[in-house]
């Protein structure tokens, strides 16, 4: 029996702003260890993007969110992880809640940057993003 294809997996990435700031977090996991990206996960059978974001972001780090927006699709293959995904990034502004390290085996270190002075190496997805969006890194 022939196996099956391996196929990309689709995430959710969504920048989170608020006063001019977006919330990013240090990814502690296997995949993209120690490299800095905004929240995000797989999206689920069923699942908007919108309900991914909004479950995404309250799970990693307990901030809720609301007005989100479609912004950019990226293409991210990890050559030396042999994974291949595909990035639908929202961007959508903070309601409420202080975020704070919720799946500390996942995301660390979150908190408030400016794009244009994000900390780094940055995950490839948000590379990717940074790529097709450059003038959104430059504020």
């Amino acid at each position: 029996m022939a196996s099956k294809p391996k196929r990309p997996f689709v995430g959710i990435g969504v920048l989170v702003q608020k006063d001019g700031k977006y919330l990013l977090g240090k990814r502690v996991g296997e995949h993209g260890r120690n490299t800095w990206s905004v929240p995000g996960g797989h999206l689920e059978f069923g699942e908007t993007f919108e309900d991914c974001a909004v479950r995404e972001v309250l799970e990693e780090t307990g901030v809720k969110i609301k007005n989100i927006k479609l912004l950019a699709t990226v293409n991210n293959v990890f050559k030396n992880e042999h994974h291949h995904s595909i990035t639908i990034f929202v961007v959508c502004d903070w309601a409420s809640g202080e975020p704070r390290t919720i799946e500390s085996d996942k995301f660390t270190d979150v908190g408030w940057y400016k794009l244009a002075e994000h900390p780094k190496p940055l995950f490839l997805p948000v590379q990717e993003l940074k790529k097709s969006k450059p003038n959104l890194f430059k504020v």
